[in-house]
């Protein structure tokens, strides 16, 4: 029995080009060819494209199955290993899938875990915190992440928040005092219901010092230098009052 290569193509499921394709990676042996030059497919051949179209609906890649070699026998242990990737890609599938039923429920944005950071929460961010929470997922550990997580999801609305987002670059000096001034009790609340606040880096993958860097950086990019300075004053306010009662003790 002997096959054109559109009729062995035809014959296995699979079309001219793969077979030729088969050829060029060592695949498949090339046939005799005839007197007119055209090639002559064999039985072997047809077998042989048979199995490697069947591998490859499977799941194989071209070189996993080059690697089974030719012969026919059961590839037990490549068809385990394969049936492992599958199941471990089912799985991600699956989340993927649970991920997306739970953004169209609450009407979560793509960006943020929805279960990170609740919608009605999303929904009160300035682009600049929520551009930060992408970051802080990317460079904090699971822990410093839960903490961050708990304090978004119980944060109190507080009206100093309002008025730091709106703040205008070109705020005078007394403004930037007094709006320094007005968030001190904020964060302080924050830090007494949140005290993991104070470790937040600690477990970060890349450690600390990565962490801070990058969160550093991506805070100069995303807000003002007017509230880039009042983070500075709140700060340095804090630290004051810290050393003052002290040195009271």
């Amino acid at each position: 029995m002997a096959w054109s290569t559109r009729e062995v193509a035809e014959l296995a499921g699979t079309s001219v080009r793969a077979v030729r394709h088969y050829h060029q990676v060592g695949l498949l042996a090339e046939p005799d060819r005839r007197s007119n030059g055209y090639k002559e497919y064999g039985v072997a051949h047809l077998v042989r494209l048979v199995r490697i179209k069947r591998l490859t609906d499977l799941g194989f890649s071209l070189p996993q199955i080059a690697a089974m070699g030719d012969t026919d026998d059961h590839p037990e242990q490549a068809l385990r290993d394969l049936d492992a990737e599958l199941a471990a890609s089912i799985d991600r599938l699956q989340q993927a899938r649970n991920e997306l039923a739970l953004i169209l429920e609450q009407s979560a944005p793509t960006d943020l875990p929805p279960e990170f950071v609740p919608a009605d929460a999303v929904a009160k961010m300035t682009d600049a915190d929520r551009s930060l929470v992408v970051v802080l997922t990317r460079v904090l550990g699971p822990r410093g992440l839960q903490v961050y997580a708990d304090l978004i999801q119980n944060a109190p609305d507080e009206p100093s928040i309002a008025a730091f987002d709106d703040l205008g670059p070109d705020a005078d000096d007394a403004t930037r005092q007094e709006m320094a001034e007005l968030l001190v009790p904020y964060i302080r609340a924050l830090h007494a219901a949140h005290p993991g606040l104070r470790e937040l880096r600690v477990d970060a993958p890349r450690g600390e010092r990565f962490a801070d860097q990058t969160i550093a950086e991506a805070m100069s990019e995303l807000y003002n230098e007017a509230q880039l300075d009042v983070l500075r004053r709140s700060q340095e306010i804090m630290r004051a009052n810290e050393t003052g009662a002290d040195s009271a003790r």
